[in-house]
């Protein structure tokens, strides 16, 4: 019989103090509790909201698409030179690292990359951008007044940057990468800026 197992058969009066003394240790053979999404840090937030948009496939897809799942989303752009790959990336990784210490959690987090540069980016850019950096990663791209609203939806900023010639310019927008519940509801921020580990760690804070 493994530990765990040997201190939830623990029921005698005697052993209550015992029982009690040991309660974390019991509980560590679950795992910490989870915080309640109605107290996480961007819980009643106005963020996140309607869209339609199309992803790699040329499918339209939905913000109530993702109901049920727990999703990244972040916008960003696929011809961007340094942020948007980093942050998109090291996603991927916290979520292959978070699936990898959770396997019975897997199925519940998607991972959603949202283009702010439609003039440029199509289906088959965002698709390329995305499978980049894993074979779920789901990209979608829009007309600009539907980019437009979305970004609304999301408080997300961005701002086309002056042309460079050739049709080369920079998309200038905020890079923060939002995690929100099976109902929609916005939960927490990823901490892209301090790699795959941490963000596994946030993830497995919140996934249930």
């Amino acid at each position: 019989m493994n530990r765990c197992a040997m201190l939830r058969k623990i029921k005698t009066p005697l052993a209550l103090s015992a029982t009690l003394a040991l309660s974390l240790a019991v509980a560590g053979c679950d795992g910490p509790p989870k915080t309640p999404l109605d107290q996480a840090p961007l819980a009643g937030a106005a963020i996140g909201g309607p869209f339609t948009l199309t992803d790699q496939n040329g499918k339209q897809r939905q913000w109530s698409d993702f109901r049920g799942k727990f999703t990244t989303v972040y916008f960003g752009y696929t011809f961007c030179p340094d942020v948007c790959p980093i942050d998109t990336q090291r996603t991927a990784q916290g979520i292959a690292l978070f699936r990898k210490n959770h396997p019975d959690l897997a199925d519940r987090v998607q991972q959603v990359f949202i283009t702010v540069d439609p003039t440029r980016d199509t289906p088959e850019k965002v698709g390329q951008f995305a499978s980049a950096f894993g074979k779920d990663i789901i990209g979608l791209t829009g007309s600009p007044a539907e980019i437009e609203k979305a970004a609304k939806e999301f408080k997300v900023f961005y701002e086309k940057g002056k042309d460079e010639g050739d049709g080369a310019y920079l998309v200038n927008h905020s890079n923060v990468t939002y995690l929100f519940g099976p109902e929609g509801q916005p939960v927490a921020t990823l901490p892209t800026d301090l790699g795959a580990e941490d963000i596994a760690k946030e993830l497995a804070r919140w996934v249930r």
